[in-house]
């Protein structure tokens, strides 16, 4: 019957996905059949951390986060936990060899968020960014290439400026909630009490440099990831494109979103994109 465990505890991590972000989601379902079900399991753990960092406010978060922590390293190790999100995760950690310091990298700048509400220097977000987004692009990438080394180092730096990419537009869509509600600063040396179209602009720059760096690396992924991917890089780079439209003043009042019609029409044309073997 344990099998029919995992089969429950795979759907919890799709439903997790799928409730928590209609985006991911929707990129998700582009995926080859043989890795979707491990995208999700990676999503319902990085989901389940970051919740409870973020949202878990009236809870001893620490405790939480020590606790789950704990239980994921057990589950690594026995290969099996009664969590159904990290019994998925640790399944999909086992089967592609996903290494450990990925996860410790993330749930270390998971621990930051914490206690950490101000990134002074380029250094501490660089490394923040790199333990909560690029090692969630590296995980995926273990999939994508199904664990094989030559592959995964070739498409390494490609994998993390998308993770850099995503992460970074995210905190600037995200400037009024992270600061307003949760007091916190990512961007360094960059003053929100009076944030300018300049500085706007550089950050804008910054993520299509790294957009132009993951673009190549997209192209070279394999067939059943590729649609996926490139759907989702395409939905971050519009969201970035309203961003760029939108007033410094705007982003820093509320959170901007793209349509659902929008996010259909971004479907499509990577769909035609596709199809017209134009990927």
């Amino acid at each position: 019957m344990k099998n029919l465990f995992d089969s429950v505890s795979q759907d919890c991590s799709r439903i997790v996905t799928q409730r928590y972000s209609t985006s991911f989601s929707m990129a998700t379902k582009l995926l080859g059949n043989s890795i979707r079900p491990h995208i999700y399991n990676i999503y319902g753990f990085v989901r389940f951390a970051d919740e409870i960092v973020d949202t878990f406010h009236n809870y001893p978060k620490e405790l939480l986060l020590d606790n789950f922590e704990r239980d994921l390293h057990e589950a690594l190790t026995h290969k099996i936990s009664l969590n159904p999100i990290l019994n998925s995760f640790q399944y999909t950690v086992n089967k592609f060899n996903i290494g450990t310091d990925l996860i410790d990298a993330f749930l270390k700048s998971m621990r930051q968020d914490l206690h950490k509400q101000v990134y002074e220097t380029q250094a501490e977000y660089e490394a923040y960014i790199y333990g909560s987004a690029d090692v969630v692009g590296l995980m995926c990438l273990k999939v994508f290439v199904d664990g094989k080394d030559e592959t995964y180092e070739s498409l390494k730096p490609a994998a993390m400026a998308l993770g850099s990419a995503f992460q970074k537009v995210n905190f600037l869509r995200d400037l009024n909630s992270d600061f307003e509600t949760l007091d916190r600063t990512y961007f360094p040396n960059v003053d929100l009490n009076s944030f300018q179209e300049l500085d706007k602009m550089d950050i804008i720059n910054e993520i299509e440099v790294d957009f132009e760096k993951a673009l190549t690396g997209i192209f070279k992924l394999p067939e059943e990831a590729r649609f996926g991917v490139y759907t989702a890089y395409k939905y971050y780079f519009k969201l970035l494109q309203k961003l760029k439209r939108t007033p410094s003043l705007q982003i820093k009042n509320a959170r901007i979103r793209v349509p659902n019609y929008q996010k259909m029409g971004v479907l499509a044309q990577s769909y035609f994109k596709y199809h017209l073997n134009l990927l």
